[in-house]
């Protein structure tokens, strides 16, 4: 059964790795179950209801993912896309929150649409090679960013924007011997490094009581409050276009520069960046939106946290099933799982930046035109602290410097409207 559904030889990996890289891939992205339900009861919502809504939505996806389009990568409620919901159109716009899953379901469906008319899958070809090195590369820089502010080496500083945390602190000594020890582990080809290193740093954690111990499992939360909570009318208020349109923005690039960064680390696109069965995989994450939206919560989209499964030899959906089934058992052990601190899943997520960082060898730099733009897309993701700005950047700086230079035939067509649409989204919508 798994070979046919997966294709487990064809891709020279084996169930037991598959398993591995799914439970690998769900302790790297498994804080959202406590993040995004947090956030959502700013708004306010039920935050248990949220917390079950988080859990399903992302199973879902997860499932779709891997049944239908046969690819490693997972899903969940993104960050960022959340911020948005609660900050930007609940808090700051002043709509309800039933109103902004409206807007949420509005964007699914749209994005559904473009998926099936090959618009999406379009976009997505249309990123010349050089660029998709690049976003691979920014995503990587984000990662290491992400895995540094949660561990406490780098903080916030008034005065130069960040600089050096406490690292004698036990948050960024865990989160460093983390780091080494997977590093160790991979290098000897230990596959379930990562997810060794996650387990034994927060055992450390709880034997020097940094860690609470909350318990193991727990029935869960009612979905009630939240489930079929949707304001369609105020969704569909003219005013609301621009959100619906934010969500589907935001949503379309970032899972975007997710695939192609999580595809070309785990081999599955051909020499031109290509990804076979790419409408499929564009179809999960809408399809969970919908979904996750009727339950009562945010933009589901895909996690690049995929890649720390990748990196552990995950290569088929199988991985993306399993991180679907940990999900489900997730609303039983919360209690469990709540206990593995940041710190414990920072020197994950900083070793997958370093393997991304490796398509830096890749790229052209005697080439200006092909360096210029990578370098862009390299500094702004992370400094921007959004994938879907470093890759706008990204595309309106390939295409300035290709022009300046006398390379303007190297510009598709695609590009050439991509561009243009990024440049409005700048001046007019951000």
């Amino acid at each position: 059964m798994f070979e046919r559904l997966f294709k487990i030889r064809e891709n020279n990996t084996s169930v037991r790795r598959e398993t591995i890289a799914g439970i690998t891939t769900f302790i790297t992205m498994v804080y959202i179950v406590f993040v995004n339900p947090a956030m959502l009861a700013e708004a306010g919502m039920d935050q248990g209801a949220a917390f079950v809504a988080t859990c399903i939505a992302a199973a879902i996806g997860c499932f779709i993912m891997g049944l239908w389009a046969n690819y490693p990568l997972a899903l969940a409620p993104g960050m960022g896309l959340n911020a948005f919901f609660t900050y930007g159109v609940v808090l700051g716009m002043g709509y309800s929150w039933q109103a902004a899953l409206g807007a949420v379901f509005m964007s699914g469906c749209i994005f559904l649409c473009l998926s099936l008319f090959k618009v999406r899958e379009w976009i997505i070809d249309a990123i010349p090679l050089v660029l998709k090195r690049a976003i691979a590369t920014g995503i990587g820089a984000f990662l290491a960013l992400i895995a540094l502010k949660n561990a406490g080496i780098i903080v916030a500083s008034p005065a130069t924007l960040v600089q050096l945390g406490d690292i004698t602190a036990p948050g960024p000594l865990l989160a460093i011997l983390s780091f080494f020890v997977i590093a160790a582990l991979l290098y000897r080809d230990m596959k379930s490094g990562v997810l060794i290193s996650i387990l034994l740093v927060t055992g450390i954690a709880l034997g020097l009581d940094l860690v609470e111990y909350k318990g193991i499992v727990s029935m869960p939360p009612s979905i009630a409050p939240t489930f079929m909570q949707l304001d369609f009318a105020a969704a569909l208020e003219i005013s609301m276009l621009t959100v619906i349109f934010a969500f589907l923005f935001v949503d379309l690039f970032d899972t975007s520069g997710t695939l192609v960064a999580v595809t070309q680390k785990a081999g599955l696109a051909d020499e031109q960046g290509k990804m076979p069965r790419l409408g499929r995989a564009l179809s999960a994450d809408s399809t969970a939106t919908i979904a996750g939206s009727m339950l009562g919560t945010s933009t589901t989209t895909s996690y690049i946290e995929s890649v720390a499964g990748v990196s552990v030899g995950g290569r088929t959906g199988l991985t993306a099933v399993v991180v679907g089934i940990c999900f489900l058992l997730m609303m039983f052990f919360a209690p469990l799982a709540s206990m593995i601190p940041a710190y414990a899943t920072a020197g994950a997520i900083l070793y997958v930046a370093v393997l991304m960082m490796q398509n830096l060898k890749l790229v052209n730099w005697d080439d200006m035109t092909d360096a210029i733009p990578v370098s862009v897309v390299l500094l702004m993701t992370p400094l921007t602290f959004s994938i879907a700005h470093g890759i706008a950047l990204g595309f309106i700086a390939y295409t300035a410097v290709k022009l300046v230079c006398g390379k303007k035939d190297e510009i598709s067509v695609s590009v050439w409207v991509l561009t243009a649409l990024f440049i409005i989204k700048f001046a007019f919508l951000s």
